[in-house]
């Protein structure tokens, strides 16, 4: 495990990363507008775990490839770093897990691997739930105050926070997505207990190493735009416009799908590495 607590982040490179500029003070509106503009300005991938490396965690290597090169990274990556540049701005962050629920079948339990956070602004008596890291059509754009029954139209997508029952002692709250048809669709569910970044190690480690983990041996690439939502998950691309018009097609082969990473998503692979066929 790598630990960097002496290591800064360089603002300026991110904020630059991101496309954003603006009065670096913490409120609701410079909290609302970093998480926007990191949504849309830094990839969502898992490159690493398909060639089969851990991605590392420390602050320094995630300002090496998410700030400084043609990279993105999943939620451990792109939270880590969110955090860092709110606690640089004033904010209090407090980091969570949670299970996701997308796409889980009846019955099925799914542990909390992904990692989301609570952020407090100085002077509200709400916090807010941050999450860039989600990579999925139905993430957040902006940040959801932490309130039951709180929707949120971060347009074009609208989301909304409730208490659903379990058995333990905290409250389970549930983001759900706004399908278009009147229907909520549910993302994650999560409480508020705090995890450190040391769990983080431990849950990417086995998210990016387990045979069982989807992210290990699939390729799983997001990008949000102004106008749409991209996605290449195995060798299937499909644009999903704001309006909800979609188009899919089928990549021929490992060097298409890299043409496309770097056309389309802006991502360009490690020096010397190849997609697997």
């Amino acid at each position: 495990m790598t630990s960097d607590r002496a290591h800064a982040l360089d603002l300026d490179a991110y904020l630059a990363r991101i496309g954003w500029s603006g009065e670096r003070r913490p409120t609701a509106a410079v909290l609302r507008s970093v998480h926007r503009a990191h949504a849309l300005g830094i990839p969502f991938e898992n490159l690493d775990p398909v060639l089969g490396r851990v991605p590392s965690l420390a602050l320094a290597d995630l300002e090496a490839k998410l700030v400084r090169s043609e990279r993105g990274g999943y939620c451990y990556e792109h939270n880590t770093l969110l955090a860092a540049a709110l606690r640089a701005l004033g904010f209090d962050v407090t980091l969570l897990a949670a299970r996701v629920v997308l796409g889980a079948g009846p019955g099925d339990i799914r542990p909390r691997t992904h990692m989301l956070m609570r952020v407090g602004v100085p002077g509200e008596p709400v916090p807010y739930l941050a999450d860039v890291g989600f990579g999925a059509a139905g993430s957040l754009l902006e940040p959801l105050p932490l309130l039951a029954g709180e929707e949120l139209h971060d347009t074009p997508r609208h989301h909304r926070l409730v208490h659903i029952p379990h058995g333990g002692p905290l409250e389970m709250w549930e983001l759900g997505t706004d399908t278009g048809d009147g229907a909520w669709q549910a993302q994650y569910a999560f409480t508020l207990e705090p995890y450190e970044a040391p769990d983080f190690e431990v849950i990417n480690w086995h998210i990016a190493t387990n045979p069982r983990s989807p992210f290990a041996h699939r390729l799983y690439v997001q990008r949000t735009t102004p106008d749409a939502h991209l996605s290449l998950t195995g060798r299937t691309l499909v644009v999903t416009g704001a309006d909800g018009g979609r188009e899919e097609r089928q990549l021929a082969d490992a060097a298409e799908a890299e043409r496309v990473l770097a056309d389309t998503f802006a991502i360009r692979l490690p020096e010397g590495a190849r997609l697997p066929e």
